[in-house]
Formats: structure tokens, C-alpha cells, sequence
């Protein structure tokens, strides 16, 4: 097995870091540059048939649906991520985003129309969105295919962050012979990466965060992503060291470093890492009694 190396994973940690301010610095600059294009060309088609409509109008239209719908990115980026395009519920996955490319262009036709209410109250003028049925049908057809493509996209960015992180999974039972391992307790997690593949110690586990159908699994200050749920993760994990905290979070006992009381019998987590973890009032008597009874074995 190949172990992964410090070196060249900085830039990838750099990445990792902040992936999110990059998606949206990427996506602002994809629709902004659309808007920007579609102005232009419209502008230049409307003056070569001498229309009587302003620049400002045309680029209220344009730069208003684009600005929309690039807030309404993170939605389609968490239903990809609860529901992604997978064959093993294909079916389920593609009623869910034909429904959510309804509501994505229903949401798209209604923001877009206040903001050009708006600019054009600006200007004293009162703006007319037409028939409101064929209009939204018009935009349907437009918005699906948008759709359509922003997801494709952002299914492939987040398969290509998973191979470049890392993913998780459980050792399978060999098709010959006896388990290194018991299946049901494993003692190490299998990690392939660009290619590669080496072994997590389950001991060397901080803790593990749900994140829609994979479960964070965090080592040494990297995120591993497991396909589980945190139930069916909890049920494989050694219960002396390891104890949900939240409905979406396990810590490892050896690393928490300060339990923090808070109001209403919640508290907050100090890890050994400096990151803080909430633990709700359901399972706080539980850790605490874990707590003080691995502080008088050890």
C-alpha cells in the first residue's frame, strides 16, 4: 500500500482549504461573463434594427438572470450531493432533479422579475414580464437545460475533489479464505486517491461529520469521505473510544481536549486539533460518563 505524501499534497490542502470561495469566485465569473456577453450581443442586434429599448434595459434583462440563478447554485450543489446521479437509484435521483429544476426555474422567473420591477422603478418606467403562464413556460424549457448543465458540472467537480481528497471505504471480506479482520468492527479504513491506495488506522479517526451520503472522516487534518450514514458508521466503530455527539457528528474520546457546558444542556466540544464540535443534550450524559470513566483506566 502507498502511503500519501506530505509534500506534494500542499497545494491539494491549499485547495482543500478553501474550495468553496474558489467554486464561487469560478461560477460568479462563469455567469457574470455570460451576462456580460449576452448584453453585448443583444444591445448590438437591438440598434441594428433600431428598437426603441434603452442599454439599461437590455442589461437588466441579462445580468439579472444570470445573478439569480448564481445564487441559486448552492441548492442544485446539495442535491447533488443528497441525491447524486448514481445507478443504484437513478430513478430516484433523476425524479428528484427534474422536480428541482421546476422549483430552481420558478425561483429563477420570480427573483429575476422583482430585480427588473426594481431597475426599472429606478428609472420611472413599470416593467412587463407578459402572459405569466407562457412566460414561465418559455423560461421552463431555458431554466431545464441550464439546469441540466450546472448539474452535470457540478457532479463531475464533486467526483473530481473525491479522487483528488481521497475516499474512504470498509476492507470487503476476501472471495477465499479468512478476514485479516473482523468485518463488522473494522480496525482500518481502505483510502484510494488519485490512483493510489493506503490504509487509515480506525484508532487515528479525530471524529466523523455526515455530510449527505458520505460521512467525513477526519485524520491528521484531512477529511476522508466515507459512503455511510452516521448510524451505520457508529455501529462499525469501537464504543470504548469513539461516541456520538450529535446526529451528525462522532468524536474520538482520545481527542477531545475540553467539554464546554452551555445553555439549555448542550455543550460545545474542544478537540485536540483546536476545532470546536457541538454536542447536543440527547447524548451529553453519555460522553461525559465515557469521559470520566476513561480518565480513572487511564
Amino acid at each position: 500500500m502507498n502511503t500519501p505524501s506530505p509534500a506534494s499534497s500542499t497545494l491539494l490542502d491549499h485547495f482543500l482549504r478553501y474550495r468553496s470561495a474558489t467554486a464561487a469566485v469560478f461560477w460568479f465569473f462563469i455567469f457574470a461573463t455570460n451576462a456580460w456577453g449576452n448584453t453585448v450581443t443583444t444591445q448590438l442586434d437591438i440598434a441594428r434594427v433600431h428598437l426603441p429599448i434603452a442599454d439599461w434595459e437590455v442589461a437588466s434583462w441579462e445580468w439579472s438572470s444570470s445573478m439569480v440563478m448564481f445564487c441559486l447554485l448552492p441548492g442544485i450543489a446539495w442535491l447533488d450531493r443528497h441525491l447524486p446521479l448514481a445507478w443504484g437509484r437513478l430513478r430516484w435521483s433523476i425524479a428528484a432533479h427534474v422536480a428541482g429544476s421546476v422549483v430552481f426555474s420558478l425561483v429563477h422567473v420570480v427573483g429575476m422579475v422583482a430585480v427588473r420591477h426594481v431597475v426599472y422603478a429606478l428609472y420611472g418606467r413599470h416593467y412587463d414580464f407578459g402572459d405569466p403562464l407562457s412566460r414561465f413556460l418559455y423560461e421552463l424549457i431555458k431554466d431545464a437545460r441550464s439546469y441540466l448543465l450546472i448539474l452535470v458540472v457540478v457532479h463531475m467537480y464533486h467526483q473530481l475533489v473525491l479522487r483528488a481528497q481521497g475516499e474512504a471505504s470498509l476492507l470487503d471480506a476476501p472471495d477465499e479464505g479468512p478476514a485479516l479482520e473482523p468485518v463488522e468492527r473494522p480496525t482500518r479504513f481502505l483510502v484510494r486517491k488519485l490512483g493510489k491506495e493506503f490504509l487509515v488506522a480506525a484508532a487515528d479517526i479525530e471524529r466523523a461529520q455526515a455530510s449527505g451520503n458520505y460521512v467525513n472522516l477526519r485524520v491528521r487534518g484531512r477529511d476522508y469521505p466515507l459512503r455511510s450514514t452516521i448510524g451505520g458508521l457508529e455501529t462499525r466503530l469501537d464504543p470504548s473510544r469513539f461516541r456520538r455527539v450529535h446526529r451528525s457528528s462522532i468524536v474520538n474520546l482520545d481527542h477531545v481536549a475540553e467539554i464546554e457546558p452551555l445553555d439549555g444542556g448542550e455543550a460545545r466540544l474542544r478537540m485536540s486539533d483546536g476545532e470546536r464540535v457541538g454536542c447536543s443534550r440527547r447524548y451529553l450524559p453519555a460522553l461525559r460518563k465515557s469521559a470520566v470513566s476513561e480518565v480513572i483506566h487511564t
